[in-house]
């Protein structure tokens, strides 16, 4: 076991001198079906567990743990903003899948095993944004609420975004109920994959056209690969594992 966090970074947020990062399931404290770095209590970890391992987070972000934020996820639209002033141990108990904020000394983040994590940062203001992106959430838009509570709170964006890892259109195999569902909502009809048993869906490819479809150029969108599913040694999955498995940390730092 080590004892620094492992985590994935996107080049064009680095590029532009943002703090983030996507933490993968090693480098942390946990033990059995929560090995390593897993960052929730309520999927079954210990508090003890997790606050040590935000700690490890926490240094990686160059901020405090007690300032990392991440919400009570239900797979919906909701967008929340942060001031800076709020309370870990309160944020937690509000409901919804985004943060933005451009309070310095906090990240806003988001927890994922086999969701989409979403990073977003504005290039002209510093504002930030980490959004969770299921396929519930992608139907609901997340991601273009988020995206709208970015130009609300900087005017005239200059926006870059990081797609992180999460379910594969291999691993992705859906109801045909769920893949029409999905497919209505998505401005890129090529995201169904029927030539399998079942259909397929890229939730990757999905968001991308919602990006571009909200003003980002293509080079402003950056891939952070990797299966959760398919990768055991590098993350957790809960269509892998079940509930009794650990969830995965994805942070964005404000710029000053």
């Amino acid at each position: 076991m080590t004892d620094h966090a492992e985590y994935l970074e996107s080049e064009l947020l680095r590029g532009a001198g943002f703090r983030h990062a996507f933490f993968t399931r090693n480098g942390g404290v946990s033990t059995g079906a929560y090995s390593s770095l897993s960052f929730s209590v309520a999927a079954g970890d210990s508090e003890d567990n997790v606050r040590q391992n935000l700690e490890r987070a926490s240094a990686i972000l160059g901020i405090e743990r007690s300032r990392i934020h991440f919400l009570s996820q239900v797979h919906g639209g909701v967008v929340h903003v942060l001031t800076g002033r709020e309370e870990q141990r309160e944020l937690i108990q509000r409901e919804g899948d985004a943060l933005v904020s451009r309070a310095p000394g906090v990240a806003c983040a988001v927890r994922s095993a086999d969701c989409v994590p979403v990073l977003l940062a504005d290039r002209r203001s510093g504002a930030v944004a980490a959004a969770h992106a299921g396929w519930r959430g992608a139907v609901a838009g997340i991601v273009s609420n988020t995206v709208e509570a970015l130009h609300t709170l900087a005017p005239n964006p200059d926006l870059i975004a990081a797609i992180g890892p999460h379910i594969s259109l291999a691993a992705f195999e859906v109801s045909e109920d769920v893949a029409r569902t999905l497919l209505n909502a998505s401005r890129d009809p090529g995201i169904v994959d029927r030539s399998r048993s079942k259909p397929h869906v890229d939730l990757r490819r999905m968001l991308r056209a919602e990006l571009r479809a909200l003003g980002l150029a293509n080079d402003a969108i950056d891939d952070v690969w990797g299966c959760t599913v398919l990768q055991p040694e590098h993350f957790f999955s809960f269509r892998r594992d079940g509930k009794a498995s650990g969830r995965h940390l994805s942070a964005i730092v404000p710029q000053l």
